[in-house]
């Protein structure tokens, strides 16, 4: 196995922890004949293990082995790899390189790994050749990479010669692209000291926009801008305003549910987050999809000067935001900042009132598209209601029965919205089960 993985060239830098990389220093020591069988077979569970924490993460199947080695062609971001991102495969020298590699993958789908495994008395390799995975909730592993990456590994193991091979996967990084920007939808920021990593959101809700009731003005205006902004035309910040509980936050998981194979992807950010903002731009800018940077229920207090950093982002600091991303915000709050009516007032001791209004107004203002999401009125409550109900079958209250229950409920449950009604719904489904 190290012979083989010494041959890779634009595959070559695989990360020192890399399983694939032990496992090729283990069978150097084997093959040398210098080795003591009970370190060697500490060593080889230990990567063992590793392959099936992956493999439970991901929800791979029946040939670990294959599916472990298509996870690192497809995670792997090289010069090669990003190029195919953004073009496809052109013709070039790099593809003679390329299909270097890709013989050397070709040969490691095939490895014989019996003669390792009858000297030691092992049996984990063939194991890992036919696996059985425990069936799982879709919640408990990362289905949307698990699909992509099954499906790849059947193709690879079945190419019969090294351009077949090479099509399969330059395909997958055009129609997907390559690391985790490829395989995941959205993303989240976790802080490392001064420092932060985009770490991928597994399982995220798989709302439509038709689930939202109503609205349709509103998701039309939204639908308008994504479209023009996945299809590379021109397009503007979204914001997101209005009553608690109708719809805001569910609008922007729908839109990109319904332009994730476009090529959109999104990334979640609050506030206290906001000073890597500059950093994230300049890490996602040359990638092959559009981005939107999501904030959710976004405001800011007046002692709260975090909207400066935001706003010098969006529009007004030296450097132009990059076409590919966008900024989507919602918010109970028309204007974002507090404001009062001390703001408004001639007994104001500031001399310069209108400074401190357009200071608190300029970062709405950044915004080009903002929509208002209103408080539904009585009857539109009750149409979301029925079309939730419909949902469930075990729900068998007449339509009449079910408004009746559903004033009750809001009466004392925060008042009319449609998280009001979602609430309303999932109590009645779960007292009927």
């Amino acid at each position: 196995m190290y012979r083989e993985t010494a041959k890779l060239i634009l595959y070559r830098n695989l990360g020192e922890d890399s399983i694939l990389v032990r496992l090729a220093d283990i069978f150097k020591r084997f093959d040398s004949c210098h080795y003591r069988s009970e370190e060697l077979i500490t060593d080889i569970y230990c990567e063992v293990k590793k392959l099936l924490d992956l493999a439970t993460t991901y929800g791979f199947d029946k040939n670990l082995w294959h599916n472990y080695l298509t996870f690192v062609l497809i995670t792997n971001e090289n010069s090669f790899s990003m190029t195919c991102e953004k073009v496809g495969a052109k013709d070039g020298t790099v593809n003679h390189f390329a299909k270097n590699d890709f013989q050397v993958f070709m040969n490691l789908f095939h490895y014989d790994f019996r003669p390792i495994e009858e000297t030691l008395g092992i049996d984990c390799f063939s194991t890992l050749l036919h696996y059985q995975a425990i069936g799982k909730q879709e919640r408990m592993y990362n289905k949307n990479v698990s699909d992509k990456v099954r499906a790849l590994s059947d193709k690879l193991a079945a190419a019969e010669d090294v351009d077949t091979f090479f099509d399969a996967v330059v395909t997958f990084y055009k129609e997907y692209g390559v690391g985790m920007f490829g395989l995941n939808k959205a993303f989240r920021i976790a802080e490392e000291g001064d420092s932060f990593n985009l770490v991928p959101i597994n399982n995220l809700d798989k709302v439509i926009l038709d689930d939202l009731t109503g609205y349709e003005i509103q998701k039309k205006k939204l639908v308008d801008n994504t479209e023009a902004f996945v299809q590379g035309r021109a397009a503007n910040n979204c914001l997101l305003f209005g009553d608690a509980g109708t719809g805001k936050s569910t609008s922007i998981k729908a839109i990109l549910n319904q332009y994730y194979d476009q090529g959109l992807r999104m990334i979640e950010i609050y506030k206290h987050q906001f000073k890597y903002l500059s950093a994230i731009i300049s890490h996602i800018k040359n990638r092959n999809y559009r981005f939107v940077i999501y904030m959710d229920d976004l405001s800011f207090e007046e002692f709260e000067i975090e909207y400066k950093y935001l706003k010098a982002v969006i529009e007004g600091g030296m450097e132009t935001k990059p076409d590919n991303v966008l900024i989507y915000a919602t918010s109970n709050r028309r204007h974002l900042i507090r404001e009062t009516w001390n703001d408004r007032s001639d007994m104001d001791e500031e001399t310069h009132r209108s400074d401190t209004m357009q200071e608190k107004l300029s970062l709405v203002y950044r915004f080009g598209v903002t929509i208002n999401f209103s408080k539904p009125s009585q009857k539109e409550y009750y149409d979301i209601v029925r079309n939730l109900a419909k949902k469930y079958p075990q729900i068998t209250l007449s339509d009449q029965e079910l408004c009746a229950e559903a004033n009750k409920w809001e009466l004392s449950h925060g008042g009319i919205s449609g998280r009001t009604a979602q609430q309303f719904i999932n109590y009645l489904a779960g007292q009927a089960e």
